[in-house]
């Protein structure tokens, strides 16, 4: 049957750039839009499979709706030039690709669409209309679905006729009604001024439509009623500009709009000068690449191979334990987000020619004890994605995973950490390996969600194993090209089973102690209130801005430092602009401060202390920031604030798990600086370091010009700004703010900064042009950061890649180092026969829990391992601390 798909081309271009991180082609393009919009495109082509399609643009600016109406889209910005540019580049590439596209004169893209769908649904043919524009919804029919898109343009909600009504218990049609009563600021639509969605809809359940709204106003009162009545011709009006027309004179056929499928030779070289490696790697065009002479060569296939897929059942549990010796990938099936909770499905298994499906319930019986033997044999090596959540889930069911070798996540993460997504069908896509089946279609989403039938549900899990085989000899030939096998065997495949033992581990919880904590601050956000109305001489909502602005700025007279489109901005840094002007405003910075401790720390970990086991049990991230450093969820335990003596007390529910234990943490001093130091070469910021002396009163001190007991408080706090800024690639406005002082002070005192410290001048500069050169940046354990922005055309873009090319080495070394001292301090304890944990790692701090007779032995260990994870030029240095809970250990 044809299938007829229309794509509101303005409006999902315009999502993907404000969707997509930048994204620039060697010649300094953007074409972060264009490849938002293709890969769009490429899932409907692969989960639809239209007969017909069309993409359809509008024509200029000035439609037939200005005639009537001047302002129309009016209050729109002006298009950035970076997406500008990006149109004739879109329109090029889809010819490329044989997709068909339509623009009219004097028309708008959902004109057009909306005439094509009327016709088409005339003829009793499928159509689905692709737009991110609720106007669109007035279109949907028995015959015609809405794919609304969303999140940016990675999701679609489908909408028919019974989805509008059950969304918004209103027929199509009313779309256009509902538009009229509200308006549409991004078309610049007015509206009923004080009509919102919510009201619009009540009027149109009473009354039907616009028409019946305005005959039916003598039913209302106050307010509503004389808004009506004063712009009744508003609405009248904002309901024919938000109708789409449907009567746009047409020359093309249906036979134009055919679709016959992507064409090769023409849609490789189209996406080969676009430079999108990972859409030909995805379309099997992976072989259209430019040479060095700038050339393109042809087609390669990829092939996919039929696969031999054996559903275990107890029957067939001796042939597959047989086999496990040739087995080197499997796949954990578990769902839920945190992985400490998840329910484990199944698990797929797979050698080069053999893959093999066992439900869970089968895993636990007695009759695969041999089975759970290999699975938790770390002399067996296996591959997989995502081993670190897959050895959870199943520790929480009683099984062990052990002898995890490739992890072919955390490969692809380091082989590209700017990569937004890293699921195994992005890696198929980019390994040239034949697509899965998403799990949306195989399990369902959200409410929706269900385990398949056996047969279905075996399949797509043994394929994900297969898969994963597949990947693994591919990666392991760019990790060693890129210099980076090192860095994934002996530091981040051991750290991710040292995590795993971590977050088994868990942390205890004085459970009695936290609730304590919360009784104080609910009495100090009592208190606060009480002084806040006092102060204010009136009482409101705290947590609405619209309340807290009028108060400040209208009844308090405090000066407007910022507005938004919804009033006045009341966001944290415009407070602490106005709080020298009033009391009510340092309060209301407290009142803030101590109610996200309550609901935030005390309530959200209340709720995250496993009943079990009376402790918390966070999970780390590997594969998250594009730094290396770790990020921990479930709860999030690197977050707490430490600033405020408030956030402290939070750490004081910490405690031992063991009764005459301690809890004893190490912190690396300045790590990021000592690192600079020796990455840079710096001669005065080395001698700092190894004569032992206080960083930031030696910067002062050479910066200023003066000896050290010249050095006031003002003086080290400016020198210690700019020494923490510099490592973050600071500008002079940045450091402004941080100090309150001019613009043209900072950039003087930066400017001084430099002029001491050449070395580290000399490598910030040194780095950029190393940047530009290669496209990346590494550490000093040869972990990569791609910048494809360093030689963009736009200045903003550029700036901020080349900030990240002067940050990127010193921030990802120290996240390199203190993972290199919990792999070295795991295997230290372990060698000693220790009891003493390792709990938790703070950014460059680690959490232990120790016994009363190792105590003396950890104190000395711990800052040893941590000062030798890594030899510099400058010493590493580590202070310990310890105590009866995590607050004492600080």
């Amino acid at each position: 049957m044809d299938k007829l798909i229309l794509i509101d081309g303005n409006n999902i271009i315009y999502r993907a750039f404000f969707a997509m991180p930048p994204l620039t082609n060697t010649a300094g393009q953007q074409t972060n839009a264009v490849y938002g919009f293709t890969t769009m495109l490429l899932r409907l082509l692969e989960e639809h499979k239209p007969t017909h399609m069309i993409v359809a643009f509008d024509a200029g600016k000035i439609t037939f709706r200005h005639e009537g109406y001047e302002d129309y889209k009016g209050g729109r910005q002006k298009t950035p030039p970076e997406l500008s540019e990006q149109f004739p580049l879109l329109k090029e590439l889809l010819k490329g690709l044989g997709v068909p596209q339509f623009e009219i004169a004097g028309y708008e893209a959902d004109d057009i669409i909306g005439t094509i769908s009327r016709e088409a649904d005339a003829a009793g043919r499928q159509v689905m209309i692709v737009s991110g524009d609720k106007d669109m919804l007035q279109l949907a029919s028995e015959h015609t679905t809405i794919a609304m898109v969303r999140k940016g343009v990675t999701e679609v909600e489908l909408y028919g006729p019974k989805q509008i009504r059950d969304k918004y218990d209103l027929t199509p049609d009313q779309i256009i009604d509902l538009k009229g009563l509200m308006g549409d600021a991004s078309d610049n639509i007015p509206g009923v001024p004080g009509v919102g969605e919510k009201t619009a809809l009540k009027l149109l359940q009473q009354f039907g439509s616009v028409e019946g709204v305005l005959a039916g106003t003598g039913e209302l009162k106050g307010k509503m009623k004389e808004k009506l009545e004063e712009h009744a011709d508003s609405a009248i009006m904002s309901k024919k500009l938000a109708t789409i027309y449907r009567e746009v004179p047409l020359e093309h056929t249906w036979e134009d709009m055919v679709f016959s499928g992507i064409v090769a030779d023409t849609a490789g070289p189209a996406l080969a000068k676009l430079e999108f490696k990972s859409l030909l790697e995805r379309l099997s065009l992976s072989a259209y690449s430019h040479a060095a002479d700038g050339s393109l060569s042809g087609p390669a296939a990829v092939e996919a191979a039929e696969l031999t897929i054996t559903i275990v059942d107890e029957a067939g549990i001796e042939k597959l334990v047989q086999a496990l010796p040739g087995i080197s990938a499997l796949h954990v099936e578990s769902n839920g987000e945190n992985p400490h909770r998840a329910e484990v499905i199944g698990l797929g298994l797979s050698s080069p020619e053999q893959h093999y499906f066992v439900p869970f319930a089968l895993l636990k019986s007695k009759a695969a004890e041999p089975l759970r033997n290999w699975l938790g044999d770390d002399q067996a090596p296996k591959s997989g994605y995502d081993l670190h959540r897959a050895d959870l889930a199943l520790h929480w069911q009683g099984i062990a995973l052990a002898g995890a070798a490739n992890d072919v996540q955390l490969a692809a993460y380091l082989l590209d950490p700017t990569e937004a997504s890293q699921n195994l069908n992005d890696l198929t896509t980019k390994y040239g390996l034949p697509r899965l089946s998403p799990d949306e279609d195989v399990f369902g989403k959200g409410a929706k969600y269900r385990i398949p039938e056996l047969k279905i549900l075996g399949e797509h899990v043994a394929r994900k194993s297969a898969t994963v085989l597949g990947i693994v000899q591919k990666q392991q030939v760019e990790l060693d090209k890129t210099d980076m096998t090192g860095l994934f065997q002996d530091l981040e495949m051991p750290l991710s089973r040292i995590l795993a033992d971590m977050e088994k581990q868990g942390i205890a919880v004085n459970k009695d102690d936290l609730i304590q904590l919360g009784k104080e601050f609910e009495a100090q956000i009592s208190r606060l209130v009480t002084e806040i109305y006092s102060a204010c001489g009136t009482e409101f909502n705290l947590n609405s801005p619209k309340q807290l602005g009028e108060v400040l700025f209208v009844k308090l007279g405090l000066p407007v430092v910022k507005k938004t489109k919804t009033g006045y901005s009341t966001d944290a840094e415009v407070l602490e602009k106005l709080a020298p002007y009033h009391d009510a405003v340092r309060l209301i910075l407290q009142y803030r401060s101590i109610a996200k401790l309550q609901s935030t720390y005390v309530e959200g970990l209340m709720k995250e202390i496993s009943p079990e086991t009376g402790k918390v049990h966070t999970f780390y991230r590997q594969t998250i920031a594009a730094t290396g450093r770790l990020s921990s969820q479930f709860p999030n335990l690197q977050n707490i604030p430490i600033r405020l003596e408030e956030g402290r007390k939070i750490r004081k529910v910490f405690v031992p798990s063991e009764p005459g234990w301690s809890i004893l943490a190490a912190d690396y001093s300045q790590i990021e600086l000592r690192v600079l130091a020796h990455i840079s070469g710096d001669a005065r910021m080395k001698e700092a370091f190894v004569e032992d002396m206080d960083i930031h009163t030696k910067t002062a001190m050479d910066v200023f010009g003066v000896p050290a007991e010249s050095v006031d408080s003002n003086m080290r706090r400016s020198a210690k700004a700019v020494n923490f800024g510099i490592v973050y690639g600071i500008s002079d406005y940045g450091l402004s703010q941080n100090l309150n002082i001019p613009r043209k002070e900072a950039a003087r005192f930066i400017e001084q900064y430099f002029e001491v410290f050449q070395g580290v001048r000399r490598y910030m500069d040194d780095i950029v042009v190393e940047a530009r050169k290669q496209g990346y940046v590494t550490t000093l354990l040869e972990r990569r950061r791609y910048l494809p922005e360093i030689n963009a055309k736009n200045f903003n873009l550029r700036s901020f890649a080349e900030r990240t090319a002067m940050n990127t080495p010193i921030q990802g070394t120290a996240a390199d180092i203190i993972k290199l001292a919990m792999v070295h301090m795991d295997k230290a304890l372990h060698e000693r026969g220790l009891k003493s944990r390792m709990l938790l790692q703070v950014h460059d701090e680690l959490v232990f829990e120790v016994p009363e007779e190792e105590l003396e032995q950890m104190k000395q260990l711990l800052p040893e391992v941590m000062a030798g994870a890594l030899e510099l030029s400058v010493p590493l240095k580590a202070e310990v601390s310890f105590g009866s809970n995590w607050y004492e250990a600080k």
